[in-house]
């Protein structure tokens, strides 16, 4: 029989071949290599037949998603072992998760961490038997068999849909319901790890039982573990909210609310210079700046789509427009977007074609509800304000204004050293505009990154029902990545509000729209940028640039004229004038993350010099006022 492989090619197999019997059809390392497959792109075990004209990929541990396999076969070895050493235990689900997995119980007496070290001990002696993980199809009434004494397993078995095939694992004498697949044999999991404990409810219901949950992470080879684990501490290090607390930059009072961040003075001031910086940049390109409402009567939402379609995102409240005794009530929304009102600013002028492509932006400030349980210090806040802009465009300009945007994300990524990669969404199934609308903009998207030479992937059906988009997603200084920018082509919010533009042939046409944010939001740019830089922000961003430390109370009027001198360079400087020994107040600079320390006593005041230390590189020795002007000048972007 014939089937497919990856790159197109057409391959002659034997009738019932597995993916196992596939590989060693292509070669001997394959076949050794091999671990799992997929089957017309769904994973499947290396024992799973393949159908005649299937297309058939080989997943060995260098594929995308060979840890994930790992992961999950490891969940089940945690539930053997935790099955051997609490006899009577419950077991519920087992999944991988993006950082490793987990597993369910209902434990007959209570686990913490300190349990650790035995429940790895016998899941390393589990690993080491090798014994394969076998697949079986069983039916309804045997699987009940199978797990009569796990109550978990068969309340699941009772609300399985009837047509739902039911599968099982064995690995030596453990079995569990599941739908699989796993690696061949226990003996390559290479290094794993019990992370935490942690209480779940039975299929994620506050209504049901809450049970223990063991998380736990794994890995082919330990020298990826290890660095896991130094990544992991690294980034504890580097917690924005830690560091944001730490560093004066911000922080969350429970009076004001979950997810509304309250910016101190250095929050502010990272956040301003962000801002100018980039409004600077975008003028030179032909932006213009709006600024709109920060709430909208309902009707506007109405007329957008987002009262039907993120109503349960977003403020609603009543105004009373009428008096005491006329009242009459109107429904308000706090915006969750910036996007309709830069619309009605479209609307509020006739255009031609001579007038686009229309480029607006705001750093506009916007709200949603999202749930508690999500919300993440800046990273997933409920207020946060977006570099936002709207391009309204022909047909044929989308190409060069998306190309335009890109050189944006280069920029701006380039400056603080991001690699960043991105990722084309295409049409889902619920969807609006024309066959031809989807095509050509999802052309246009992939066209602009071709140009760019932006390598990128595709990530079939997951657009908006108005349009595909680009993200952009930047990888920080210790391997993670974040999502970021992206580029949005919308076909409903012209459609909606009846948007349109007079032709070159002196007709009507409705505009092409581009959603556009490089930081994302500033909010979870900046506790990106904490994090990537373990809070010591570049020269040019940082809140105090310089620390003047002062050696004596003698020397404090120096200090202070020597950082008027510095401020009126553009430079942003803070006096240590404490009557504190020198090594607390450079301990204190550092602490901060302060970029310069300046020394200031009678030998400096005398030869107008000034002792340097720089945050990186030490003791600079002395310089003249003048050179640290000019770098203060140098660093301004």
């Amino acid at each position: 029989m014939n089937i497919t492989l990856p790159d197109g090619s057409i391959k002659q197999v034997e009738q019932g071949a597995t993916i196992a019997d596939v590989a060693a059809s292509i070669g001997a390392g394959l076949a050794k290599a091999a671990i799992a497959g997929k089957i017309n792109g769904a994973y499947a075990d290396l024992c799973a037949a393949v159908p005649e004209g299937a297309t058939v990929e080989i997943v060995t541990q260098k594929s995308p998603d060979a840890r994930h396999i790992l992961c999950h076969s490891c969940a089940h070895v945690l539930a053997e072992a935790v099955q051997i050493l609490y006899p009577g235990v419950q077991i519920g689900y087992g999944p991988a998760t993006d950082d490793g997995f987990y597993y369910d119980f209902a434990l007959p007496s209570p686990l913490s961490t300190e349990d650790f070290p035995a429940i790895e001990a016998k899941m390393a002696e589990i690993i080491a038997k090798d014994e394969p993980f076998l697949r079986e199809v069983v039916t309804r009434e045997e699987a009940a068999e199978l797990f009569s004494d796990q109550r978990l397993k068969v309340e699941h078995l009772g609300e399985l849909d009837p047509d739902v095939e039911i599968t099982v694992y064995r690995h030596g004498d453990f079995i569990d319901l599941c739908s699989g697949p796993h690696i061949p044999s226990a003996g390559l999991i290479g290094a794993f790890k019990l992370m935490k404990v942690a209480g779940a409810y039975w299929k994620a219901d506050a209504s049901r039982e809450q049970l223990t949950r063991v998380y736990g992470t794994a890995f082919f080879k330990k020298k990826d573990l290890e660095e896991y684990l130094h990544n992991l501490e690294e980034a504890e290090k580097r917690d924005h909210r830690k560091l944001g607390r730490e560093l004066g930059i911000f922080t969350m009072d429970p009076m004001a609310g979950v997810g509304l961040p309250l910016y101190l003075p250095k929050g502010a001031r990272i956040i301003r210079t962000l801002q100018e910086w980039l409004r600077r940049d975008l003028y030179a390109r032909g932006y213009e700046e709006v600024i709109t409402p920060h709430i909208y009567n309902a009707e506007v939402w109405k007329t957008s789509g987002h009262y039907g379609y993120y109503h349960d995102n977003m403020y609603f409240f009543n105004i009373n427009e009428g008096d005491e005794e006329n009242p009459r009530l109107s429904e308000y929304g706090v915006k969750p977007m910036n996007c309709p009102g830069h619309v009605m600013l479209y609307k509020n002028d006739l255009h031609s074609y001579r007038d686009l492509p229309l480029r607006y932006f705001e750093f506009g400030t916007v709200y949603r509800h999202e749930m508690s349980g999500v919300v993440h210090g800046l990273l997933r806040a409920r207020g946060f304000t977006q570099d936002d802009a709207h391009v309204f465009c022909t047909r044929d300009q989308l190409v060069s204004e998306v190309c335009e945007i890109l050189d944006l994300v280069d920029h701006i990524m380039s400056t603080f050293g991001f690699e960043y990669s991105a990722e084309i969404s295409t049409r889902p199934e619920k969807s609006i505009g024309t066959d031809d609308m989807w095509e050509h903009a999802t052309n246009v998207l992939k066209e602009a990154c071709d140009r760019h030479g932006l390598a990128y992937d595709i990530n079939e059906g997951d657009g908006a029902f108005y349009g595909p988009k680009i993200d952009i997603k930047v990888k920080d200084a210790i391997g993670r990545t974040w999502q970021c920018s992206t580029v949005q082509v919308d076909f409903n919010l012209p459609e909606r509000f009846g948007l349109t533009y007079r032709t070159e042939d002196n007709t009507e046409e409705r505009p092409w729209m581009l959603h556009r944010a490089i930081f994302g939001s500033i909010e979870r740019f900046l506790g990106i940028l904490i994090e990537h830089y373990a809070g010591a922000l570049p020269l040019w961003l940082a809140p105090v640039q310089v620390a003047v430390l002062p050696l004596a109370d003698r020397h404090n009027d120096a200090a202070e004229e020597l950082a008027a001198q510095l401020r009126a360079a553009g430079g942003r400087v803070d006096v240590f004038a404490q009557n504190e020994p020198m090594r607390v107040k450079i301990a204190k600079a550092q602490s901060q993350r302060i970029p310069y320390m300046v020394v200031l006593g009678d030998k400096e005041i005398e030869n107008g010099t000034i002792s340097v230390r720089s945050r990186h590189e030490g003791d600079q020795g002395s310089w003249p006022v003048d050179k640290l002007v000019e770098i203060i000048k140098d660093a301004a972007l």
